[in-house]
Order: structure tokens, then sequence, then C-alpha cells
């Protein structure tokens, strides 16, 4: 979609973003966002660096459940192997004792709770379905935090809309197929690192990160981040900072966080040792709410009173929850961190889209703030 020339650069960015297709690891889409993201940031300025990694990419091929004569084509959990190629038909049930098939509804953030984790270890069910329910009607992903080594039995998801079908056949004693089928292929995906060296190299580092992939477009998901990141990037690069800077937009974000797995494999200890910026999902996303999350009340003050000072207050910030995404990674190693990150009605939704999912006028204000914040930690 074309914005005019007086339009926020938010605006020429979240469109460019939305025009590459769906941006999952190391496919076509995620090329052209590190692309984009790359020739964005030279324009600013940035000397980039691109660190590849490698990955054994699932490309799927089928998946799908049966029932009554009717077919639900879903996507396979990618954390979970392949049915035989012929399927598995059974009953279904609830807990998916042995010899059945498992049924459940469940929301993306579900992959963060142990409980899930758990069930999904003990479960000798011989498939699962997982009906997705998104804030909105669709199919809401979940992400397969466990990609490098999958587990549990093969799972198929489903949209929300096949939820009252498959539940009321499933209680009547009707048979299933469910299917899932897929290839692994060697492929490589990237993140796009600038490091911008401090006049005090001594001084511990500053990273800012975000990650640049997902399962679809996932405009407003992504897109405040890489706005804050492009933003939080000029400031830097116009005030060279006193200490090193690093800057990093990784690919392998839903695939249990890969790309920062990557970054990190170059950088030993700098989990404790850096200062994390994090912008995470959701920011700016329209209608959303807009978090603060630090374990260090400093950190997380300093982005408060940064978003305020900007127009965009948050709507709420805590020192005592541990955070999702990739600083979850940095607190569960004990790093100090601060991460900003939103609520979205079209989490992991093929909707989420531009224009209609994002607050522009929010994601400008939340971006100026988020870069003033990163330019005093630097000083």
């Amino acid at each position: 979609m074309n914005v005019a020339a007086t339009d926020p650069p938010a605006a020429s960015w979240l469109a460019a973003w939305d025009g590459h297709g769906f941006h999952r690891t190391a496919t076509d889409g995620d090329q052209r966002g590190a692309d984009w993201l790359a020739a964005e940031a030279r324009a600013l300025g940035a000397k980039v660096e691109i660190e590849s990694f490698t990955l054994s990419r699932i490309d799927p091929i089928a998946a799908f459940v049966e029932v009554d004569g009717m077919t639900f084509t879903g996507e396979m959990l990618f954390d979970a192997p392949d049915t035989a190629p012929i399927g598995v038909s059974a009953l279904v049930s609830a807990d998916g004792g042995p010899g059945l098939i498992s049924l459940h509804a469940y929301a993306p953030f579900v992959v963060y709770a142990p409980d899930f984790i758990a069930a999904r270890r003990a479960s000798v069910a011989h498939a699962a379905i997982i009906v997705t329910t998104g804030d909105t009607p669709g199919l809401a992903l979940l992400n397969a935090e466990a990609f490098n080594t999958p587990f549990g039995p093969p799972t198929v998801q489903v949209p929300s809309d096949t939820r009252d079908t498959l539940f009321a056949a499933a209680q009547r004693g009707a048979a299933f197929r469910v299917m899932v089928q897929s290839r692994r292929t060697p492929a490589e995906a990237k993140n796009i690192v600038v490091t911008i060296p401090g006049h005090d190299r001594a001084r511990p580092p500053v990273v800012v990160m975000t990650p640049r992939s997902s399962w679809f477009q996932s405009t407003s998901e992504r897109g405040g981040g890489l706005v804050c990141w492009l933003e939080a990037l000029r400031a830097v690069l116009a005030a060279p900072p006193a200490c090193d800077v690093i800057f990093t937009a990784n690919s392998g974000h839903e695939l249990g966080h890969i790309g920062l797995d990557a970054f990190m494999a170059r950088r030993s200890s700098w989990e404790k040792s850096a200062r994390w910026v994090h912008f995470g999902a959701n920011i700016g996303a329209a209608g959303g709410r807009l978090s603060v999350v630090s374990g260090h009340a400093d950190m997380a003050d300093a982005m408060t009173k940064a978003l305020a000072h900007a127009g965009r207050p948050a709507d709420q910030t805590t020192t005592n929850q541990i955070p999702f995404g990739e600083s979850r990674d940095i607190h569960r190693a004990g790093g100090r961190y601060v991460t900003l990150v939103g609520g979205n009605k079209l989490f992991h939704l093929p909707q989420d889209r531009f224009p209609g999912a994002v607050d522009i006028d929010a994601i400008t204000r939340i971006a100026a703030g988020a870069a003033q914040m990163v330019l005093a930690l630097t000083r």
C-alpha cells in the first residue's frame, strides 16, 4: 500500500514491511525483510553486518483434520513430529489416551505455561488437534519453542471457527483423521547487526534488539519494534555513544529464539555483562496497551519516564514479572534488561496487516521516547 510523502516515517516503514509477505524464518519473505531493514539502516548512515545462521527449515506439505466427511485445513505445530504418511485415524478424547487423538483449545501464549509443556511431554496420544483461540477469530498459531528438539504427538493447529464442530463430533464418538506431513530443507537465516563503537570501550555494551520474523505479515506484532529499533539507531548515530552500542534485529523468533541464540554464540557471557533494551511484540498495535517490563527498577523507570515525555505513557510498568519473548532468555541468565511490549487483538493471526492493525501516532511517539531512553543509556 502506498503512503503519502508527508506521512511519518513509521507509516512508510510499516507499509514496506507489510509488503514483504509472510516473514517466517528463512523463507523468501524473511529474506525480503532482511534486505529491507539492512537498506534502511544503511540509509541512516549505519555500517550493517549480516550475521547468518543455518537451520533445518520446515516446509509444510499437509496439515488437516478430517471428520464426518469434512476437511479442516490448518498448520502443523513446528516443534512436534509428523504423522505417518497415511495420517492417524482414531477416536478423540480430551486427554488423548493410548491409541486416541487429543483435542484442545489453546491461545498462543500457552507455550510459556509449564503445564502445557508437561502435558505434551507426558501425552501418549497418537496425534493432537489444537483449536487456536486468539482474541479475534482465525488461525492464531503457537510458537515452536522447542524447534530444534521436536517432542510430543504429531499436532495440527486449526482455526477457532472449527471449535464447535470438532468438539461436538468428538463428544458423539465420531472417527477423526489427522494428517501432518512436512519436509526439512537446509536453509540460512540472517540477523541484521550494527555496531557503534563508544569512546570508552571499558564500559559494558548496550544491546538494542528486536525480533523480525513471525508466522505471517505480523505488521503490528513486529512493526512497532522495528520502528523503535530504527529510530533508536538514528538517535545513537547522531550522538556518538560513550559505550559500545550493538543493534540486532533477529530472525528465528517464532522458532524458539534461535536467531538470538546465534547472536549470543558469537558473544559469550553478554547475557549478564551487557545492558539490554528489547523492543518486543505489538508495540503500537491498534487498541493495544503498552507495558514496560524489567527486573531492574532503574531501567524500568527510565523507559517509563521517556515514554511519558514523548506523549504515549506506558499503561503498565512492572519489575516483578518474568517477560515473554527474547528478554525471557536474558532474564533467566540474570542480565539487565528493559522490555517494551504491547497487547494486540490480532496477535499471531494472518489478519495483522497494514494499515488497520497499527496506530501510527502511537508508534511514532513510542519510538521517539524509546530512542531517547536508549540514548541516555549510552551516555
